[in-house]
Protein backbone atom coordinates (compact mmCIF):
# COMPACT_ATOMS: atom_id res chain seq x y z
CA UNK A 1 0.00 0.00 0.00
CA UNK A 2 1.27 3.45 -0.89
CA UNK A 3 1.50 6.53 1.27
CA UNK A 4 -2.04 7.31 2.42
CA UNK A 5 -2.79 11.00 1.92
CA UNK A 6 -5.84 13.15 2.71
CA UNK A 7 -5.23 16.01 0.29
CA UNK A 8 -8.36 18.14 -0.20
CA UNK A 9 -10.28 16.04 2.31
CA UNK A 10 -12.03 17.86 5.16
CA UNK A 11 -12.07 16.20 8.57
CA UNK A 12 -13.99 17.07 11.73
CA UNK A 13 -12.39 15.79 14.93
CA UNK A 14 -14.52 16.23 18.05
CA UNK A 15 -12.64 16.36 21.32
CA UNK A 16 -9.64 17.32 19.22
CA UNK A 17 -8.03 19.62 21.78
CA UNK A 18 -6.09 16.95 23.65
CA UNK A 19 -5.28 13.29 24.11
CA UNK A 20 -6.46 11.00 21.36
CA UNK A 21 -8.28 13.72 19.45
CA UNK A 22 -5.15 15.84 19.24
CA UNK A 23 -3.22 12.89 17.82
CA UNK A 24 -5.92 12.29 15.21
CA UNK A 25 -5.96 15.95 14.20
CA UNK A 26 -2.18 16.21 13.94
CA UNK A 27 -1.81 13.01 11.93
CA UNK A 28 -4.57 13.75 9.44
CA UNK A 29 -3.34 17.32 8.99
CA UNK A 30 0.22 16.10 8.43
CA UNK A 31 -1.12 14.00 5.56
CA UNK A 32 -2.93 16.85 3.88
CA UNK A 33 -6.38 16.97 5.49
CA UNK A 34 -8.10 20.26 6.25
CA UNK A 35 -9.08 19.79 9.89
CA UNK A 36 -11.80 21.23 12.10
CA UNK A 37 -10.52 20.84 15.66
CA UNK A 38 -13.61 20.82 17.86
CA UNK A 39 -13.28 21.00 21.65
CA UNK A 40 -15.11 22.95 24.36
CA UNK A 41 -12.12 22.53 26.66
CA UNK A 42 -14.01 20.88 29.53
CA UNK A 43 -12.52 18.93 32.40
CA UNK A 44 -12.19 15.15 32.53
CA UNK A 45 -15.63 15.18 34.18
CA UNK A 46 -17.08 17.37 31.44
CA UNK A 47 -17.17 20.53 33.53
CA UNK A 48 -16.30 24.05 32.38
CA UNK A 49 -15.14 25.43 29.04
CA UNK A 50 -11.85 26.69 27.69
CA UNK A 51 -11.06 27.78 24.12
CA UNK A 52 -7.36 27.13 24.71
CA UNK A 53 -7.07 23.40 23.88
CA UNK A 54 -8.64 23.63 20.41
CA UNK A 55 -6.72 26.82 19.64
CA UNK A 56 -3.39 25.28 20.67
CA UNK A 57 -3.86 22.21 18.48
CA UNK A 58 -4.82 24.38 15.52
CA UNK A 59 -1.68 26.45 16.07
CA UNK A 60 0.42 23.28 16.19
CA UNK A 61 -1.00 22.27 12.83
CA UNK A 62 -0.47 25.72 11.33
CA UNK A 63 3.11 25.85 12.62
CA UNK A 64 3.83 22.62 10.77
CA UNK A 65 2.41 23.96 7.52
CA UNK A 66 -1.00 22.29 7.81
CA UNK A 67 -4.50 23.69 7.50
CA UNK A 68 -6.94 23.77 10.41
CA UNK A 69 -9.57 25.84 12.17
CA UNK A 70 -10.87 25.66 15.70
CA UNK A 71 -14.46 25.12 16.81
CA UNK A 72 -15.75 25.29 20.37
CA UNK A 73 -19.42 24.39 19.94
CA UNK A 74 -20.83 21.66 22.17
CA UNK A 75 -21.38 18.26 20.60
CA UNK A 76 -24.13 17.57 23.14
CA UNK A 77 -26.90 19.52 21.39
CA UNK A 78 -28.49 19.42 17.97
CA UNK A 79 -27.65 23.09 17.41
CA UNK A 80 -24.05 22.49 18.44
CA UNK A 81 -23.65 19.54 16.10
CA UNK A 82 -25.07 21.53 13.21
CA UNK A 83 -22.75 24.45 14.00
CA UNK A 84 -19.68 22.21 13.98
CA UNK A 85 -20.50 20.96 10.50
CA UNK A 86 -21.22 24.53 9.38
CA UNK A 87 -17.72 25.47 10.54
CA UNK A 88 -16.33 22.88 8.13
CA UNK A 89 -18.59 23.99 5.28
CA UNK A 90 -17.98 27.70 5.84
CA UNK A 91 -14.20 27.32 5.94
CA UNK A 92 -13.55 24.47 3.54
CA UNK A 93 -16.75 23.95 1.54
CA UNK A 94 -17.16 20.25 2.30
CA UNK A 95 -16.94 17.53 4.93
CA UNK A 96 -15.53 14.10 4.10
CA UNK A 97 -14.53 12.69 7.48
CA UNK A 98 -16.08 12.79 10.95
CA UNK A 99 -14.29 11.34 13.94
CA UNK A 100 -16.64 11.26 16.93
CA UNK A 101 -14.14 11.34 19.76
CA UNK A 102 -15.38 13.83 22.37
CA UNK A 103 -16.06 12.40 25.80
CA UNK A 104 -15.51 12.38 29.53
CA UNK A 105 -16.08 10.13 32.54
CA UNK A 106 -18.44 10.25 35.49
CA UNK A 107 -17.83 6.83 36.98
CA UNK A 108 -19.98 5.50 39.79
CA UNK A 109 -21.06 2.04 40.94
CA UNK A 110 -24.51 1.36 39.52
CA UNK A 111 -26.36 1.35 42.83
CA UNK A 112 -25.14 4.91 43.46
CA UNK A 113 -25.59 6.24 39.91
CA UNK A 114 -27.61 9.46 39.68
CA UNK A 115 -29.14 11.24 36.67
CA UNK A 116 -26.43 13.92 36.72
CA UNK A 117 -23.89 11.14 36.18
CA UNK A 118 -25.97 9.39 33.52
CA UNK A 119 -27.51 12.04 31.27
CA UNK A 120 -24.37 14.09 30.46
CA UNK A 121 -22.40 10.94 29.61
CA UNK A 122 -25.14 9.73 27.25
CA UNK A 123 -25.34 13.23 25.77
CA UNK A 124 -21.65 13.60 24.96
CA UNK A 125 -20.80 10.03 23.99
CA UNK A 126 -23.95 8.72 22.33
CA UNK A 127 -26.36 11.52 21.41
CA UNK A 128 -23.50 13.71 20.25
CA UNK A 129 -22.67 11.16 17.56
CA UNK A 130 -26.20 11.65 16.21
CA UNK A 131 -26.03 15.44 16.46
CA UNK A 132 -22.65 15.84 14.71
CA UNK A 133 -22.94 13.01 12.22
CA UNK A 134 -26.42 13.72 10.85
CA UNK A 135 -25.73 17.12 9.24
CA UNK A 136 -22.42 15.77 7.92
CA UNK A 137 -24.20 12.64 6.68
CA UNK A 138 -26.51 14.69 4.48
CA UNK A 139 -23.49 16.28 2.82
CA UNK A 140 -21.81 12.89 2.40
CA UNK A 141 -24.90 11.42 0.73
CA UNK A 142 -24.96 14.29 -1.77
CA UNK A 143 -21.29 13.89 -2.63
CA UNK A 144 -21.53 10.05 -2.51
CA UNK A 145 -18.49 9.80 -0.28
CA UNK A 146 -17.75 9.83 3.43
CA UNK A 147 -15.90 8.24 6.30
CA UNK A 148 -17.21 8.10 9.86
CA UNK A 149 -15.13 6.84 12.78
CA UNK A 150 -16.97 6.44 16.08
CA UNK A 151 -15.29 5.86 19.43
CA UNK A 152 -16.43 2.79 21.31
CA UNK A 153 -14.64 1.23 24.30
CA UNK A 154 -13.83 -2.11 25.82
CA UNK A 155 -15.83 -0.83 28.80
CA UNK A 156 -18.92 -1.29 26.63
CA UNK A 157 -17.82 -4.28 24.59
CA UNK A 158 -16.54 -6.23 27.59
CA UNK A 159 -17.71 -4.29 30.65
CA UNK A 160 -15.95 -2.47 33.47
CA UNK A 161 -16.90 -1.85 37.08
CA UNK A 162 -18.39 1.56 37.78
CA UNK A 163 -18.98 2.43 34.13
CA UNK A 164 -22.57 1.40 33.41
CA UNK A 165 -23.28 4.88 32.01
CA UNK A 166 -20.13 5.06 29.89
CA UNK A 167 -20.29 1.40 28.84
CA UNK A 168 -23.93 1.66 27.75
CA UNK A 169 -23.13 4.74 25.63
CA UNK A 170 -20.10 3.07 24.06
CA UNK A 171 -21.99 -0.10 23.20
CA UNK A 172 -24.79 2.07 21.83
CA UNK A 173 -22.24 3.48 19.40
CA UNK A 174 -21.60 -0.02 18.10
CA UNK A 175 -25.26 -0.31 17.09
CA UNK A 176 -25.09 3.20 15.61
CA UNK A 177 -22.02 2.19 13.61
CA UNK A 178 -23.62 -1.00 12.30
CA UNK A 179 -26.81 0.69 11.14
CA UNK A 180 -25.05 3.61 9.45
CA UNK A 181 -22.74 1.21 7.63
CA UNK A 182 -25.79 -0.45 6.09
CA UNK A 183 -27.54 2.85 5.26
CA UNK A 184 -24.40 4.45 3.85
CA UNK A 185 -23.18 1.60 1.66
CA UNK A 186 -24.79 2.73 -1.60
CA UNK A 187 -23.59 6.30 -1.07
CA UNK A 188 -19.92 5.47 -0.73
CA UNK A 189 -19.98 6.11 3.02
CA UNK A 190 -18.05 3.74 5.27
CA UNK A 191 -18.61 3.74 9.00
CA UNK A 192 -16.46 2.02 11.61
CA UNK A 193 -15.62 2.30 15.30
CA UNK A 194 -12.40 2.21 17.22
CA UNK A 195 -12.01 1.00 20.81
CA UNK A 196 -8.81 2.71 22.01
CA UNK A 197 -6.45 1.40 24.65
CA UNK A 198 -4.29 4.43 25.34
CA UNK A 199 -2.78 6.80 27.84
CA UNK A 200 -5.09 9.80 28.15
CA UNK A 201 -6.11 12.13 30.95
CA UNK A 202 -9.06 9.80 31.58
CA UNK A 203 -6.89 6.69 31.96
CA UNK A 204 -3.40 7.70 33.05
CA UNK A 205 -4.12 7.30 36.78
CA UNK A 206 -5.54 3.80 36.23
CA UNK A 207 -2.89 2.35 33.94
CA UNK A 208 0.26 2.54 36.03
CA UNK A 209 3.59 3.91 34.84
CA UNK A 210 4.77 0.92 32.78
CA UNK A 211 1.51 0.45 30.87
CA UNK A 212 1.07 4.19 30.37
CA UNK A 213 4.50 4.45 28.78
CA UNK A 214 3.64 1.75 26.23
CA UNK A 215 0.14 2.95 25.41
CA UNK A 216 0.97 6.05 23.41
CA UNK A 217 -2.22 7.51 21.87
CA UNK A 218 -0.28 7.93 18.63
CA UNK A 219 -0.72 4.17 18.06
CA UNK A 220 -4.51 4.58 18.02
CA UNK A 221 -4.25 7.50 15.61
CA UNK A 222 -2.73 5.22 12.98
CA UNK A 223 -5.79 2.97 13.07
CA UNK A 224 -8.16 5.93 12.93
CA UNK A 225 -6.27 7.40 9.97
CA UNK A 226 -6.71 4.18 8.02
CA UNK A 227 -10.43 3.97 8.86
CA UNK A 228 -10.82 7.60 7.74
CA UNK A 229 -9.09 7.03 4.40
CA UNK A 230 -10.66 6.27 1.04
CA UNK A 231 -8.61 3.03 0.94
CA UNK A 232 -10.49 1.65 3.94
CA UNK A 233 -12.31 -1.52 2.87
CA UNK A 234 -14.13 -2.22 6.14
CA UNK A 235 -17.52 -0.89 7.18
CA UNK A 236 -19.68 -1.61 10.21
CA UNK A 237 -16.75 -3.03 12.15
CA UNK A 238 -15.09 -2.29 15.50
CA UNK A 239 -11.33 -2.24 15.90
CA UNK A 240 -9.23 -2.34 19.05
CA UNK A 241 -6.03 -0.33 18.87
CA UNK A 242 -3.43 0.19 21.53
CA UNK A 243 0.26 -0.26 22.28
CA UNK A 244 1.04 -1.29 18.71
CA UNK A 245 -1.57 -4.09 18.64
CA UNK A 246 -4.44 -3.76 16.14
CA UNK A 247 -7.35 -6.19 16.22
CA UNK A 248 -11.03 -6.56 15.43
CA UNK A 249 -13.82 -6.89 17.97
CA UNK A 250 -16.85 -8.69 16.56
CA UNK A 251 -20.26 -10.01 17.55
CA UNK A 252 -20.69 -13.65 16.64
CA UNK A 253 -23.34 -16.32 17.11
CA UNK A 254 -22.48 -19.76 18.36
CA UNK A 255 -23.81 -22.76 16.44
CA UNK A 256 -25.97 -23.32 19.50
CA UNK A 257 -28.60 -26.01 19.99
CA UNK A 258 -31.63 -26.53 17.76
CA UNK A 259 -34.85 -27.95 19.19
CA UNK A 260 -38.27 -26.52 18.24
CA UNK A 261 -39.78 -28.52 21.12
CA UNK A 262 -37.34 -27.13 23.70
CA UNK A 263 -38.38 -26.53 27.29
CA UNK A 264 -36.61 -24.49 29.98
CA UNK A 265 -35.41 -27.84 31.34
CA UNK A 266 -33.91 -29.01 28.05
CA UNK A 267 -32.25 -25.63 27.60
CA UNK A 268 -30.63 -26.12 31.00
CA UNK A 269 -29.40 -29.54 29.85
CA UNK A 270 -27.85 -28.07 26.69
CA UNK A 271 -26.59 -24.75 28.05
CA UNK A 272 -22.91 -25.61 27.59
CA UNK A 273 -23.55 -26.47 23.94
CA UNK A 274 -25.46 -23.21 23.54
CA UNK A 275 -22.63 -21.20 25.10
CA UNK A 276 -19.72 -22.97 23.43
CA UNK A 277 -17.62 -20.77 21.13
CA UNK A 278 -15.95 -23.72 19.39
CA UNK A 279 -18.01 -22.94 16.29
CA UNK A 280 -19.58 -19.60 15.44
CA UNK A 281 -20.45 -17.30 12.59
CA UNK A 282 -20.59 -13.52 12.24
CA UNK A 283 -23.86 -12.35 10.65
CA UNK A 284 -23.60 -9.10 8.70
CA UNK A 285 -27.24 -8.13 9.25
CA UNK A 286 -30.43 -9.48 10.92
CA UNK A 287 -31.44 -11.30 7.73
CA UNK A 288 -28.44 -13.59 8.00
CA UNK A 289 -29.40 -14.58 11.53
CA UNK A 290 -32.98 -15.23 10.40
CA UNK A 291 -31.70 -17.32 7.50
CA UNK A 292 -29.64 -19.41 9.90
CA UNK A 293 -32.75 -20.12 11.99
CA UNK A 294 -34.90 -20.99 8.99
CA UNK A 295 -32.19 -23.23 7.53
CA UNK A 296 -32.42 -25.39 10.65
CA UNK A 297 -36.02 -26.18 9.69
CA UNK A 298 -35.09 -27.31 6.17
Amino acid sequence: MGFLRFDEKVAIITGGGGGLGREYALLLASRGAHVVVNDIGGSVKGEGTDEGPARRVVQEILDKGGIAVEDTHSVATEDGGRAIVETALDNFGAVHIVVNNAGFLRDRAFHNLTPDQLDPVLDVHLRAAFFVTQPAWRQMREQTYGRIVNTSSNSGLIGNFGQSNYGAAKMGLVGFTRVLAIEGAKYGIRVNAVAPVARTRMTEELLGAEAAERLDPAHVAKMVAYLAHEECVASGEVFSAGGGRFARFFIGLTTGHFDPEATPDSIAEHIEEIRSTDRFFVPTDPREELADILDRWA
